[in-house]
């Protein structure tokens, strides 16, 4: 899951980027209003960590800039404006939640991961799939009642495919989820994963599209 934080708090912006790739999570981290939309118009993202208080555009403008553009994202808002008022503009804007600073990482990763459960249409945090349940608070994985052991990437990729469920995945869109700025990224990244992981839970769940991708789909 890739995630961009833009914040221009150094201090604040260099905590998040940290916890969440601790977290596992690919995260990128820009300063300002202008360069969050470049970024957010030319790559894809799964969710948007965005401070309300930028410069050069604040937050809320890029917020309606992307949905004028009917950029779905999910985008949590940031900032030290506490009163209703300031909440309503923020939800009205387009905002999936909203977080008052000062805040604790534990409560943004929480709020992270129900953001990102309604985007995917799930209620709770555990998502099922045939005899595999992986539990998105807790991350951990098991197969027919038995724990299975990923690696953080293995993990990563098990999980976007089946947020993405019955689509296929290219090997480009997958590295963009699993990978920020400035990681290096082996040629074979993708299929080394992909091997280990189908190594871990068995052949039968990813679907493997010649010339295309791969594919978790329904049964």
């Amino acid at each position: 899951m890739r995630i961009i934080v833009v914040e221009d708090d150094l201090l604040i912006g260099d905590g998040i980027q940290v916890a969440l790739i601790s977290h596992g999570y690919a995260a990128d981290w820009v300063k300002d209003g202008e360069h969050a939309i470049t970024c957010l118009m030319a790559d894809e993202y799964d969710l948007c960590i965005l401070d309300i208080g930028l410069p050069k555009m604040s937050g809320l403008a890029v917020l309606k800039r992307l949905r004028s553009q009917k950029k779905t994202l999910p985008v949590i808002l940031l900032t030290a404006r506490d009163t209703r008022a300031d909440k309503v503009e923020g939800l009205d804007a387009g905002a999936d939640d909203y977080l008052i600073k000062p805040f604790d990482l534990e409560e943004l990763l929480a709020r992270i991961r129900a953001v990102t459960r309604r985007a995917a249409g799930q209620a709770h945090n555990l998502i099922e799939f045939a005899d595999l349940i992986i539990d998105i608070e807790e991350r951990r994985v098991s197969r027919a009642g038995v724990s299975v052991s990923l690696s953080a990437k293995e993990y990563a990729l098990l999980l976007d495919l089946l947020m993405h469920r019955n689509h296929i995945r290219t090997k480009g869109e997958l590295e963009n989820s699993l990978y920020g700025w400035g990681a290096e990224v082996e040629s074979n990244a993708i299929e080394v994963h992909m091997h280990h992981l189908r190594r871990k839970l068995g052949g039968a769940y990813i679907k493997t599209v010649r010339s295309m991708g791969y594919t978790i789909e329904n049964r």
